[in-house]
């Protein structure tokens, strides 16, 4: 891995702030032909599936530091209704590392064109976290497989032109019983439901999913049978990384934004940043944001290394979302009744970030992983 961490993000970030301008007054509410424009134009300029292979059309680049500029871009420019993290840092990998040649051919170069939308399908109602908890089903019948079963809270549900959907296809042998299936939309009975009312992240679509009968061909079933699990935990360190990078961005530009908005705020004849109180909670975060990054771009080395473990990445997840929602709590608070109107960009932020300790595994889960590496 040539360059440091931060070197590489100075050059990624110049050519990506030049080329966000392109898609940055775009609308991006979920079901409007605006969605569809920012995800074309996206793929355009290169920003999805940066380590899919150039010949699909990607980047062909498995370093994971050029998925993050694109991130921390998006993320401090405050665009919360994009989904290109999903679709290149969580869905990718599935794609590059499990689909055959005739599944590349089929769905990668829509998948880098921002043609197709992307999505996986894991949590349902009732499951949570609890992967092996899964109902969805599976059943053979000649060359298809019968799928039945619902899933909530898919980031992209409502826009998603092909989903990743877990789904037991042996009930008897546990973990080994899963199973990974392409659903392409418009195959009968594959149903949307409502685009899921949010706190936060209001213009990034969250749907419900449900399954009747659906008639999936066997050619739709990514990797092998009963593997499903195993491909799931394989890839949730980077997914979990991936969060932790829009913590870290998130820190930093709302601390920064935090620090001139007390620079100009004035009480009692001074600027607010002058009263010793101020200047501590400041200093503060300041030191805590400063850690967060260093983890972040040090387990993002070890993701480029193929040495990233599970509990690392639990750590980072936790720790960083965690850290997060401290931050803007108190950064909130600073800006006094300000901070409570919607208005100010600390509000939205305020909302936008409470899901970061709930998605892709509550902060409870995490330090579950942990503590079950300890050998307690």
């Amino acid at each position: 891995m040539e360059g440091s961490t931060e070197c590489l993000r100075d050059n990624v970030r110049r050519t990506a702030v030049c080329r966000t301008k392109v898609v940055r007054n775009q609308s991006i509410t979920p079901f409007s032909g605006q969605t569809r424009d920012v995800w074309v134009e996206a793929g355009k300029q290169g920003f999805l599936g940066m380590a899919v292979p150039e010949e699909f059309g990607g980047g062909g680049v498995k370093d994971f530091r050029y998925n993050v500029v694109i991130t921390e871009e998006a993320t401090k420019a405050g665009y919360s209704g994009i989904g290109f993290m999903l679709h290149s840092d969580v869905v990718a990998p599935y794609l590059v590392d499990l689909c055959n040649n005739e599944q590349k051919q089929r769905w990668l170069p829509g998948f880098t064109s921002g043609e197709l939308i992307s999505a996986i399908a894991m949590t349902e109602p009732g499951t949570g976290s609890d992967l092996q908890g899964i109902k969805t089903r599976a059943v053979r019948d000649g060359d298809d497989w019968i799928l039945n079963g619902s899933k909530t809270f898919i980031t992209d549900g409502i826009n998603a032109d092909i989903v990743i959907v877990v789904a037991c296809t042996d009930p008897d042998i546990g973990a080994q019983g899963f199973s990974l299936f392409f659903v392409e939309r418009g195959m009968p009975g594959f149903e949307r439901g409502r685009n899921l009312d949010k706190i936060g992240l209001k213009p990034q679509d969250t749907a419900e999913l449900s399954f009747t009968d659906v008639r999936v061909p066997a050619s739709n079933m990514l990797g092998e049978e009963g593997m499903g699990f195993l491909y799931l935990m394989k890839n949730l360190p980077q997914e979990r990384l991936s969060i932790a990078v829009v913590a870290a961005a998130v820190m930093e530009s709302v601390l920064e934004s935090t620090i001139q908005y007390c620079r100009e705020r004035k009480a009692f004849g001074r600027s607010i940043g002058s009263f010793q109180n101020t200047r501590f909670v400041l200093a503060e975060e300041t030191t805590k944001t400063t850690a967060v990054r260093v983890l972040v771009d040090k387990f993002i080395e070890q993701l480029n290394a193929e040495k990233l473990t599970v509990q690392e990445a639990a750590m980072a997840k936790w720790w960083t979302t965690e850290a997060q929602v401290k931050l803007i709590d108190r950064c909130l608070q600073l800006h006094g009744g300000y901070g409570y109107m919607k208005e100010y960009p600390i509000a939205k932020a305020y909302m936008d970030s409470r899901i970061q300790t709930i998605y892709g595994g509550t902060t409870e889960i995490m330090k579950e992983i942990i503590g079950r590496s300890l050998n307690l």
